[in-house]
């Protein structure tokens, strides 16, 4: 059988403000916006009839067989989440400074310890970029792929299911390795957005994996992740290196989102006053950032469940390991690469960053930036897309457009009551969406070794 390999992004669309408020003493008890998407399981929406893709439903499937994985992960803020209290919230600032970030590698500090083997390599981009990539090898047995616990994390699963998982990491994220020449201090690292990470960063990742495995890679991506994946495929040179791809919550498209406090962040012109005032790095374990997302909040948005302002509602999380992620999220991003993601908001569109009318004229020949043009991803792609009808990022009505746009057969679940994070942390993932996934992948995984 030749050696496929499964390359996983996740790349959140939580954006750099996804911090919720953390409240005191939480009950034994879901929180309150768990209980609301709960309630939402007995309203169903049917899924639009659409001929040009088909449409699973959950059921039971057992799969046997081995197969290697390559997982890239890259976490614009990552991880948020609501604990609910019966007392009163404590502010952003409160939830941050008591959560100390952990050192160390990413094999060291969530894979070795749950006992699958995992060695080290890294990577650098033509723009200079050092990233890392971990190899998590196949056992009995970015970091947001690891978080739950081994019976209920993708990453886990997939090396379970006998997968040879690479976990790789894009640039400005704590696991990679900074630039050849430039400081994490200067302006010019913090100079790219998600462009970048698609046809620079997973570029050489990709490359390196080919190299090293003489195989094709399976590309598995959610929320920004399939950003980066679906603008990667419409380039030649990195297709190539592509077998099929498997997308959580796709995204080309963010002219629906309905989330309330990110339309408020992008109506307000959030980025550009970040900008003006000089900041390129997002971080907001800094004090300007945690202030920055309090006065957010402040009388303009409920952020009782700042979450679901984010997200829309989400089914299915583990509320009781909130602190555990908090240890590891969130990661620094770039102020550039959240004014391109606004940029598709107010725009609809799904093209490069745009500069503006004259440095548009000058870099791209034209006052408009070049579109990433779906229908360039060839009909012989295999493709597999889930998304959920509570999901306030991904919203159905821009899925919808993404997947008409795609020349391909696609194979979409869709499961009403999920939301935006249940798809990547949800306890019943497993069964609900993980089987599904599995099952196509070692479906071309076959035809690709005849």
């Amino acid at each position: 059988m030749a050696e496929i390999i499964l390359s996983i992004f996740y790349a959140t669309l939580c954006l750099p403000f996804c911090i919720p408020f953390r409240q005191a003493n939480p009950p034994t008890t879901r929180s309150p916006f768990l209980f609301l998407l709960l309630s939402n399981i007995l309203n169903l929406r049917p899924l639009p009839e659409n001929p040009s893709f088909s449409h699973h439903h959950p059921s039971n499937m057992s799969t046997s067989l081995s197969l290697s994985l390559l997982l890239l992960s890259f976490s614009l803020i990552s991880l948020s989440f609501s604990v609910a209290s019966a007392a009163v919230n404590s502010s952003i600032a409160d939830l941050l400074s008591r959560r100390q970030l952990r050192s160390g590698n990413l094999c060291d500090q969530l894979i070795i310890p749950n006992g699958y083997p995992c060695s080290e390599h890294s990577v650098e981009t033509k723009d200079g970029f050092v990233l890392a990539l971990q190899r998590v090898s196949s056992s009995h047995a970015g970091d947001a792929w690891f978080l739950n616990s081994r019976e209920e994390s993708l990453g886990f699963i997939l090396a379970d299911h006998g997968f040879d998982v690479w976990v790789g990491n894009v640039r400005g994220t704590r696991w990679s390795h900074g630039h050849v020449s430039l400081s994490e201090r200067a302006k010019a690292f913090w100079d790219w957005s998600w462009e970048d990470l698609a046809l620079y960063d997973l570029a050489a990742m990709l490359e390196l994996i080919y190299q090293e495995t003489d195989s094709k890679v399976f590309l598995v991506g959610h929320s920004q992740g399939t950003i980066m994946s679906l603008a990667a495929l419409t380039q030649p040179d990195i297709l190539k290196r592509v077998e099929a791809a498997a997308l959580l919550c796709p995204i080309s498209y963010l002219e629906h989102v309905n989330a309330p406090f990110v339309l408020r962040m992008a109506n307000m012109y959030l980025d550009k006053m970040i900008l003006a005032m000089g900041f390129h790095q997002l971080n907001f374990h800094s004090d300007i950032g945690i202030q920055l997302l309090d006065s957010v909040c402040d009388g303009h948005i409920d952020c009782g469940d700042l979450l679901a302002s984010i997200t829309g509602g989400n089914c299915c999380l583990n509320i009781s390991r909130v602190d555990f992620y908090f240890e590891y999220e969130p990661h620094p991003s770039s102020t550039k690469n959240l004014e391109h993601l606004f940029q598709m908001i107010r725009q609809g569109t799904f093209a490069k960053y745009d500069y503006g009318l004259l440095k548009n004229k000058r870099i791209y020949g034209s006052y408009k930036p070049p579109i990433f043009d779906l229908s360039l991803i060839p009909e012989s792609l295999p493709l597999w897309m889930a998304y959920g009808g509570s999901d306030a990022l991904a919203d159905a009505i821009d899925v919808q457009r993404t997947i008409k746009e795609l020349p391909c057969k696609k194979e979409v679940l869709y499961l009403d009551a999920y939301g935006h994070v249940d798809f990547l942390i949800g306890v019943n993932a497993k069964e609900d969406v993980y089987g599904h996934m599995i099952e196509f992948l070692n479906t071309w995984g076959i035809s690709s070794s005849i």
